[in-house]
């Protein structure tokens, strides 16, 4: 037999997805029995499928590897309730910008046998939705339904092209029983005609405009966000960072690391709040969804500003404006790299007299005294005994290999946590990128999974440390992801911070009534405190079947002893849960309170 399913998993495999993340149902005989015949006629030429009791972790897998290597994945689900079953994942590739195809069965929609597939129980009827795909498609590049097998290849191909093209992001592909078990006859089509729409760069008069505009700047700003998914465009920025001197680079944290905080220009990560914002004369926005929040900082007047990006309108966000005397629609590598050629072709002299000189002194000067600052926080608290974020990411940052990957989930931490790990190599800080929280759980695991196949093997690729708090670690399934783990032998290093509760409501509260009624209470009367603690590195041990290595730290001797074991367990192919105690007291960066940390 060669059916539409067998169809379906081939024009995966010859479009370049290695993977499908599944969590099969009633709608999927024909999908069961293509991956059975798949797996015993073809097992090197056929996607590998990894079995993922929930949902929203199938999907956060597929976007972790997605997103790590810029290869499109697929995930499968069931029905209606498979497809609300992704959940916040969802948003979460989306934002993104995780290429992967969804594909969900529908209820068969013949009753009397009409066909093979038909309907044959209960549950068929009453998963029989008006239109199932709404459920996700505002979330989706492309949304469509396999309704005869003969040209299931096309669609699946034709989706994986939106998915594939900037911006990027998840496509939802649907089809019933009977579509998916028509015999067909087999076909092969020619992927060289199928790729995704490609972006350019600046035109003649876009790039005068622009390099003009940051060489006659005092002050220069580049906010950037999500351009270090092309870990090229990393080298891009770094390049015109030191072609204009003086410039300075933001990260707001959107996705993956996007500038080197080796990097004199490096002003480390802020969600859209930062003294620079303030005083730039020039900003140019490079890839960047939300460069600052109007209601706490935002430049000054008179300040020009640029945006380059892959969809400078924000075309999924009802409410965006900024004002930008010009806004490209251009790849940020090939518009950087346009910029910085152009500038030192063009404008040699002008950018080689000494002004520009002592701009790059100070700017020296300036990153060597942020990184002692940095530095400064990473003590423990007066009585030797606790420790705060910045202590415990340092410690975590000492002891895991210098290529670590790491994949943060920490909300409000996440900025003290980016200063301490103060990555410097493309694609080793993977950040969620939306607001679904759990997304880290599947993603560190997809990371891992991607690294390690890169690498030729289970444990052979890269060391992937995921940096979790508290509350969103609950949000991940943590039931299902280390079961997955273990499963399937992918060994991650999971450092939860501990602050008893969630910190983000809080801290959205006092920015709206600094000085209401909330204000004056405890976490426990605002009902977002975890008192009692879960024992959370237990519960990834009980969900391992007692393999993974678990551990809790509350003081800074516990954290010293513990932490070696935990890379250590790591590294023998173990996955680790750290639960990590905070205390200490509220530090200060830049303009606001960065995080609660105690």
């Amino acid at each position: 037999m060669y059916t539409a399913s067998f169809a379906f998993f081939e024009a995966l495999w010859d479009a370049g997805v290695t993977h499908c993340f599944v969590n099969l149902g009633s709608d999927h005989p024909s999908i069961i029995e293509a991956i059975v015949k798949g797996q015993t006629e073809k097992p090197h030429a056929f996607p590998r499928i990894i079995t993922c009791p929930n949902e929203m972790v199938a999907l956060s897998m597929a976007d972790g590897y997605a997103r790590l290597t810029n290869k499109p994945q697929c995930v499968i689900v069931h029905v209606d309730v498979g497809t609300q079953g992704l959940g916040a994942a969802v948003h979460n590739a989306s934002c993104g910008r995780a290429p992967v195809l969804i594909f969900a069965g529908l209820s068969p929609y013949t009753i009397e046998g009409e066909y093979r597939g038909s309907r044959t129980e209960y549950i068929h009827w009453i998963q029989d939705v008006p239109d199932q795909k709404q459920i996700v498609a505002q979330y989706c590049r492309y949304s469509g339904e396999i309704k005869r097998g003969r040209n299931v290849k096309q669609l699946v191909n034709r989706a994986l092209s939106f998915a594939m093209s900037e911006p990027r992001g998840p496509v939802y592909l649907m089809g019933a029983r009977e579509a998916m078990e028509e015999d067909i006859e087999p076909y092969e089509l020619d992927q060289a005609v199928w790729g995704p729409a490609e972006l350019g760069g600046l035109t003649a008069k876009q790039l005068d405009f622009v390099a003009e505009t940051l060489v006659g700047a005092e002050e220069p700003l580049v906010i950037t966000g999500y351009s270090g998914r092309n870990h090229k465009a990393v080298e891009a920025l770094v390049e015109l960072a030191n072609t204009v001197k003086g410039l300075r680079v933001l990260d707001t944290g959107g996705s993956d690391m996007c500038f080197p905080a080796n990097h004199p220009a490096w002003l480390g990560l802020r969600y859209g709040v930062d003294e620079a914002i303030k005083t730039a004369d020039v900003i140019l926005l490079v890839d960047v969804d939300v460069p600052w929040i109007p209601t706490q900082c935002k430049p000054k007047p008179g300040a020009k500003v640029i945006h380059i990006d892959v969809d400078p309108l924000k075309q999924q966000m009802p409410v965006f404006y900024i004002n930008a005397l010009a806004r490209y629609r251009a790849d940020a590598e090939t518009a950087l790299t346009q910029i910085a050629g152009h500038i030192k072709a063009t404008m040699h002299d002008r950018i080689s007299t000494e002004a520009f000189t002592n701009r790059w002194t100070k700017l020296q000067e300036a990153h060597k005294k942020k990184i002692e600052h940095i530095a400064s926080l990473a003590h423990p608290s007066e009585s030797g005994k606790s420790f705060n974020t910045s202590h415990l990411l340092s410690h975590v940052r000492a002891a895991c290999p210098p290529d670590t990957i790491f994949a943060i989930e920490a909300v409000t931490n996440t900025a003290l946590v980016a200063d301490q790990i103060q990555a410097t190599l493309p694609g080793t800080w993977i950040n969620c990128g939306g607001g679904g929280l759990g997304w880290s759980g599947g993603g560190a695991l997809g990371i891992k999974l991607a690294t390690d196949d890169a690498g030729g093997g289970s444990g052979k690729g890269k060391f992937v440390c995921q940096v979790v708090g508290d509350g969103t670690f609950l949000f991940s399934v943590p039931g299902s992801v280390y079961w997955i783990a273990q499963r399937y032998g992918i060994a991650v290093l999971v450092i939860v911070l501990n602050n008893q509760g969630w910190n983000a409501p809080r801290k959205s509260l006092e920015l709206v009534h600094p000085t209401g009624l909330g204000s004056k209470v405890d976490n426990r009367a605002l009902n977002i405190s975890f008192d009692p603690t879960p024992d959370y590195s237990g519960i990834a041990r009980a969900a391992s079947g007692n393999t993974c290595w678990a551990g809790k730290a509350e003081t800074v001797e516990e954290l010293a002893r513990l932490l070696p074991e935990a890379v250590e367990a790591v590294k023998g192919g173990r996955c680790a849960v750290l639960d990590a105690r905070l205390g200490g007291k509220e530090v200060k960066i830049g303009d606001g309170k960065a995080a609660l940390v105690g």
